[in-house]
């Protein structure tokens, strides 16, 4: 038999049973589908991750508060807290790497307007919030300096804010109520679009850090200080300018350890990203198992066949053909049956990544690599689960598989 004989009575089998065929290549179909659409949804976390990172600002470091332990428990990042507005200060008159720093004083609190009232998020911050976090303005004006040393009440919102407080109004010029408190809006900030670290980049008031210290946190202490290297190329001269300089505020010697740390927009990405990458790696993981159970159902099947055709065999046995040719077609028929298999799945996955993407459900990238490695395993799940009872048949006795009832 030629291998364009063989193919052809492969193929005739395959045809002979549709519905077996069908159910055969079902675990395949899943196994591949799933490892494909499971990778590309981590894929797109990762590429999310990153830019909702970068659209946190240009060449971003930020410093955060130390930590504490009670009773031998860690309390976690940010529980010992000793930045205050002298510090940004210090750092602003000495640091020569950074073009802009800015406080982060962080509350929330439910605020009322002309449409109703909304619970969000209030961050007081520095005339230099723009630059450090590289948010620009819809409309209206930042607030100035001036603002900030006279504690004045103005803020600038975020569009969430505008839809739930505003709906169909110019929001510039018009007040909100905080906590009784009421402010003047200035400014409307451009829409940065949902974060997949947590709440929506645009349900947020931004007012003067002075203001919102005094007015609605009380107290002298600030979450944390986010800052701007002046290049890329700074960022780790600058982030050892910035330790030298907080240790100096706090009054540190050389024997006590930093009561703050400091992140860089790349280290931080770089954090993410590796969760991303071990999430993927354990859905593709646990995808790939349906894998093993598709080829172990084509392996049963093709054992059932082995036994269905054996006066076949023998027939083709005693009229001349090898057992290598035997082997081969049972063999071909595996692989058949799983790469159809494969192609399907790949093509659903398709499917559902422009289903998800085209209307926002989720994000999904799928990459050519991943493509050929599923379906190049597949293939290899054939050969694999499809070599024993192709082997079987071949070493059927024709005698024997001719008195086969």
């Amino acid at each position: 038999m030629n291998s364009k004989n063989i193919f052809k009575v492969a193929i005739r089998s395959i045809l002979k049973s549709r519905m077996r065929g069908l159910l055969t290549t079902l675990g395949i179909i899943i196994g591949v589908a799933s490892v494909i659409i499971m990778v590309a949804i981590g894929q797109g976390a990762q590429e999310n991750i990153t830019q909702q990172i970068s659209a946190l600002g240009s060449n971003l470091i930020i410093i955060y508060p130390g930590t504490t332990a009670s009773g031998g428990v860690n309390k976690g990042a940010g529980s010992f807290n000793r930045f205050t507005l002298e510090d940004v200060e210090k750092i602003r008159k000495k640091a020569v790497y950074i073009k802009g720093i800015t406080p982060i004083v962080r509350t929330s609190s439910q605020v009322i307007g002309p449409g109703g009232n909304w619970n969000t998020s209030i961050e007081g911050v520095s005339t230099d919030f723009q630059e450090v976090r590289n948010w620009k303005l819809k409309s209206g004006a930042f607030f100035s300096d001036r603002d900030l040393l006279s504690r004045s009440k103005v803020a600038v919102i975020g569009t969430d804010i505008v839809t739930n407080l505003f709906p169909s109004q110019e929001p510039v010029g018009k007040y909100i109520r905080i906590r009784n408190v009421p402010f003047k809006i200035i400014g409307v900030l451009e829409s940065k679009g949902q974060s997949t670290m947590g709440p929506s980049n645009d349900d947020i008031i931004i007012a003067p850090s002075t203001t919102v210290l005094d007015r609605l946190v009380g107290g002298r202490y600030i979450n944390l200080i986010q800052a701007s290297a002046k290049s890329v190329e700074l960022i780790d001269s600058a982030q050892v300018e910035l330790r030298l300089i907080m240790r100096d505020s706090h009054r540190l010697n050389e024997t006590e350890d930093d009561d703050f740390s400091i992140r860089n927009q790349t280290q931080i990405t770089e954090t993410f990203s590796e969760t991303a990458r071990t999430l993927t790696l354990l859905l593709g993981s646990v995808a790939g198992v349906s894998l093993l159970v598709g080829g172990i159902g084509i392996m049963n099947i093709m054992l059932v066949s082995v036994t269905e055709r054996t006066r076949e065999i023998g027939l083709r046995l005693s009229v001349g053909a090898r057992s290598s040719d035997i082997l081969i077609q049972f063999l071909v028929e595996s692989i058949l049956l799983s790469l159809s298999g494969g192609i399907i799945g790949i093509l659903i996955a398709f499917g559902v990544s422009f289903v998800l993407n085209t209307y926002n459900i989720m994000t999904m990238i799928i990459t050519p690599f991943v493509v050929i490695i599923s379906f190049f395993f597949s293939a290899a799940v054939g050969v694999f689960f499809g070599f024993y009872p192709a082997r079987k048949a071949a070493a059927l006795n024709p005698i024997d598989a001719l008195r086969y009832e």
